[in-house]
């Protein structure tokens, strides 16, 4: 089973890429979790260069095709979502990538809630199955947390969001 992280943080230190990653480090066998780079790499969303799509775009269309489940972890802006993440998810519009795809919401910072709140919006009018039971907002803040201290501390919520992604990823296959 595939698993295919997105964060929307481009900061090397980022919370949400290191949520991630910590999430990675606790997969069980015969599940992986990439956590994908190239976010930083799309063009600003354009509608007149979106057929056919450049090929940073085709990329990550192509990887969320090739997912089993997609897992978002995204910092909060002003109240809402990162523009990174806006901008992948504008891409995605115009295609069927996300259309009754599997995806988790992971918000690092618990005070977060309006990014939370609009991210599980957009990706349920892009058709998204958002799976409730693997959504998990962390109880305190993990600044200058390793991942590894981030994986000890949340290892029940993380290898919970794990299992709920497989048992759905195993009923669709069902």
């Amino acid at each position: 089973m595939r698993v295919l992280a997105l964060s929307g943080s481009l900061r090397a230190t980022s919370e949400n890429t290191r949520l991630l990653r910590a999430l990675a480090r606790l997969t069980p066998a015969g599940m992986e979790v990439v956590v994908y780079s190239g976010l930083g790499e799309l063009p600003l969303f354009n509608p007149d260069i979106e057929f056919p799509n450049p090929p940073t775009v085709a990329a990550l269309r192509e990887a969320i095709n090739e997912a089993d489940v997609v897992v978002i972890a995204s910092p909060e802006y002003a109240h809402g979502v990162s523009a990174v993440i806006k901008n992948a998810l504008d891409w995605m519009v115009g295609n069927e990538s996300f259309v009754n795809k599997p995806v988790a919401l992971l918000n690092a910072a618990p005070r977060a809630t309006h990014a939370y709140l609009a991210l599980r919006e957009t990706v349920t009018m892009m058709s998204a199955d958002v799976i409730d039971a693997a959504c998990v907002t962390l109880a305190q803040p993990i600044t200058g947390m390793s991942e590894d201290e981030i994986a000890q501390q949340y290892a029940a919520e993380l290898v919970n969001v794990l299992e709920m992604i497989l048992a759905v990823a195993q009923n669709r296959k069902d």
